[in-house]
């Protein structure tokens, strides 16, 4: 069966994290994702956070797979030119190195376009022009100029960063679309493109809710928000829902750290859920007849649901309560996740043999394709795959080979 984007050969100059997992995707689709990297080292990340000395590092296994690794020394002519060679039999050319770095190579946008004109040239930065634009930008720098982190945390705490990596792996997403858009451009065009995204905007893009409210800050305080007081920018909010329907993490039996479950109160969830936790009696009061009339009572009624939960672990609890159509869910650690059966049963956390590491889990691809299946392979050793991609991909000669390696170039 072919695969999505199968037939579509991707130069992956990136490296850390953004790029890796939008290349990661491209690949799982089906492309021929071809990893350029210094010969000896590598991409950085294949040494930080070691957990095995000498061993590529699980930030580099997880965010590489299905690729194969080229090195390559750019700042050689010949590995210029065998660059050169693999962008005219190349469709996409991926890079997030900091601003003007493709440019000092000699590989600007012009240059690219000019050697094949349809390639698609996609970049991922920290910022777009600006003030911010040649600064450097690392995943909590990116949240705390994006919108993400002045609104994450409690309005009596400092700001948060989130667990999720929104600037790096969420961006990613933002890029592979827009490669993928491209791609598809490029069927009734036959031209390449320049593709850029700045890791900014695609956080800003993720909190388009807080700037909703911002916008009805100016009419009034937010009543689905905690907070008592409100400034003139939209409050850190704790876990409120964000939504039109008020929701909370409650505690559950266990008193672990995650011991939780969150729960969102729906207008016609109300009835169930009153008689569910023992409290009938609300049923009949009209400061809780309507939604409206609730919400000043909402920290009230959390509480008294949070009775209710404290008496159960956080999965019997979500049971009873998804049993009568209560959105809840219980908050899941990275433990929980990764043994998690119906993951792994899904593919989205899948097990693999590393020759070096040995056995490993990873996160698969978070959607699907009935007609492009994905199958997970193993990360690349570094230069695993130099003289196969010459000799096969680039025709060069064996002898060829033996030179480019003597002076250096791969």
């Amino acid at each position: 069966m072919n695969k999505a984007l199968e037939g579509i050969r991707v130069v992956d100059m990136t490296h850390v994290q953004a790029g890796p997992v939008c290349t990661q995707l491209l690949a799982w689709m089906g492309a021929d994702v071809v990893k350029i990297e210094p010969p000896g080292r590598g991409d950085v990340t294949r040494t930080q956070l070691r957990d095995i000395p000498g061993v590529d590092s699980l930030y580099f296994t997880m965010l590489n797979c299905n690729k194969r690794s080229l090195t390559l020394n750019l700042k050689t002519d010949e590995g210029k030119q065998v660059f050169e060679e693999l962008l005219r039999r190349s469709d996409v050319l991926v890079e997030n190195f900091a601003p003007g770095a493709m440019d000092r190579l000699g590989f600007t946008w012009e240059r690219v376009h000019e050697i094949n004109p349809r390639l698609i040239f996609a970049s991922l930065k920290g910022f777009g022009p600006g003030r911010l634009e040649h600064a450097k930008a690392y995943e909590p720098i990116a949240q705390a100029t994006g919108g993400s982190m002045s609104t994450t945390g409690y309005d009596d705490g400092p700001p948060t960063v989130t667990g999720a990596q929104i600037g790096d792996s969420g961006n990613a997403v933002h890029l592979f679309g827009a490669i993928c858009a491209a791609l598809y451009q490029r069927t009734n065009t036959g031209r390449g493109q320049r593709v850029q995204i700045a890791m900014r905007d695609g956080i800003l893009n993720l909190c388009r809710v807080k700037l909703r409210d911002q916008q009805r800050l100016a009419r009034g305080p937010l009543p689905e928000y905690p907070n008592k007081e409100f400034g003139e920018a939209v409050p850190r909010s704790g876990n409120a829902s964000g939504g039109g329907q008020p929701g909370w993490a409650l505690r559950c039996k266990g008193g672990g750290p995650n011991d939780y479950l969150y729960v969102v109160i729906q207008p016609q969830v109300w009835e169930p859920l009153a008689r569910k936790i023992g409290r009938a009696d609300l049923l009949e009061n009209p400061e809780y007849a309507t939604p409206e009339s609730r919400l000043p009572h909402i920290w009230e009624i959390f509480a008294m649901v949070e009775e209710w939960t404290v008496t159960k672990d956080k999965w019997e609890a979500f049971r009873e309560l998804n049993e009568i159509d209560v959105p809840c869910g219980p908050v899941l650690d990275s433990k929980d996740l990764l043994d998690d059966p119906d993951l792994r049963e899904s593919g989205m956390i899948v097990e693999l043999e590393h020759p070096e590491r040995g056995t490993f889990r990873t996160v698969g691809c978070p959607f699907t394709l009935s007609d492009s299946p994905v199958e997970v392979t193993r990360s690349p050793l570094l230069g695993e795959h130099t003289s196969e991609i010459l000799r096969e991909l680039l025709d060069f000669p064996e002898q060829e080979l033996d030179r480019l390696a003597s002076v250096g170039a791969v």
